[in-house]
């Protein structure tokens, strides 16, 4: 019986791809490994500990906090603190960013913006969530780091990637060289390679979006939504619509099986709902690593300039072939929502 890999073991082996990480790296990544296992140990008895149910309080997003989005941002937290090798935690549950300022992290290289429980709408039905992670090199060289070092563009990430806990729990990562999935074993508490070199098919048959907001939606995702439901044999249409709610749900199994995840501008979100520093920036650079394409209709998702730790996005994201035509008929069909448009975007009509 072949023994599988451990992530430990393969961070290990490819750290001689950071050279000038001199182990940081990985053990940031093992840092945040540790973690997952923590809040996915809560997850799996969240019915039958006090864990369900509202924190009685909200995010600077106005989102109310589970008991569960809560917990998870302490562990990720803890973690990286008591490793040392991460100067800034920014936390979609934050208001602020936050120092990480100990004895052994004074000299820390490195930011990570973390979704902590993503999907946590999902939580008290049982439905599959998750963690997203995005990690930078801090660039100021004095002092403590400060904001500018978090406002990086996705592009220059150095690694992100996500947990699942679904019928098992998975940790997908990429630093830049391609994407690898691993399963937790829970029988030796080791997340164990079990998806090498994943790659996303160009075309699929699964779209993902809610459209229960269809009427809210600019002319070109409407259009692209009926383009999908046209039956046409040469592009396996009509295509399947699946959607969980859980953005690393729906984008996990699309990475598998091929497929697009919507979640566009609409009338009461003029500039997108999901963030870009948690969400949008670490999920463009997994899905492009895998072959994939991520955008916001109209620009590549990875070179969008961040100013705001909050900022938020529209996002098309998935096989490269269905962004691509969904990016044709936001052209064509919502012209008036341009780059220099789309900031300011206040309704959709």
């Amino acid at each position: 019986m072949k023994i599988a890999k451990t992530l430990g073991q393969f961070i290990i082996e490819k750290q001689a791809d950071f050279p000038y990480a001199k182990g940081e790296l990985s053990r940031l990544l093992r840092d945040i490994g540790i973690a997952a296992k923590i809040v996915n140990r809560e997850v799996n008895k969240a019915g039958l500990a006090d864990i369900l149910g509202e924190n009685g309080t909200t995010n600077i997003q106005g989102e109310g906090q589970k008991k569960l989005d809560v917990y998870a941002n302490e562990q990720f937290i803890s973690a990286l603190k008591h490793g040392g090798e991460c100067c800034i935690v920014a936390s979609e549950e934050n208001d602020d960013y936050i120092h990480l300022d100990t004895d052994v992290s004074t000299d820390a290289k490195y930011i990570v913006a973390i979704d902590p429980l993503d999907g946590s709408s999902n939580i008290d039905v049982n439905v599959g969530i998750g963690t997203i992670f995005s990690i930078y090199r801090r660039k100021s060289t004095k002092g403590r780091a400060v904001l500018q070092d978090v406002l990086q563009r996705g592009v220059e990430q150095v690694a992100a990637g996500y947990v699942i806990y679904g019928s098992s729990t998975m940790l997908v990562y990429t630093t830049g060289k391609g994407v690898n999935g691993f399963t937790l074993d829970p029988s030796i508490g080791e997340f164990c390679l079990s998806h090498p070199e994943m790659k996303i098919p160009k075309d699929g048959v699964i779209y993902s979006i809610n459209e229960g907001y269809y009427v809210h939606f600019p002319d070109g995702v409407k259009k692209y939504i009926k383009y999908c439901q046209v039956e046409d044999d040469k592009t396996k249409r009509p295509y399947t619509s699946r959607y969980i709610g859980s953005m690393v749900a729906d984008i996990h199994r699309n990475l598998i099986k091929g497929g697009i995840f919507i979640y566009p501008i609409t009338a009461s979100a003029p500039k997108g709902k999901l963030r870009l520093v948690y969400e949008c920036n670490p999920m463009a650079f997994i899905i492009e690593q895998a072959g994939g394409k991520a955008s916001n209709g109209y620009e590549r998702i990875l070179d969008l300039e961040v100013t705001e730790l909050h900022q938020r996005s529209a996002i098309f994201i998935g096989s490269e072939n269905m962004v691509h035509k969904a990016e044709e008929m936001m052209a064509y069909f919502s012209p008036q929502v341009t780059k220099k448009t789309f900031e300011g975007l206040v309704a959709i009509q």
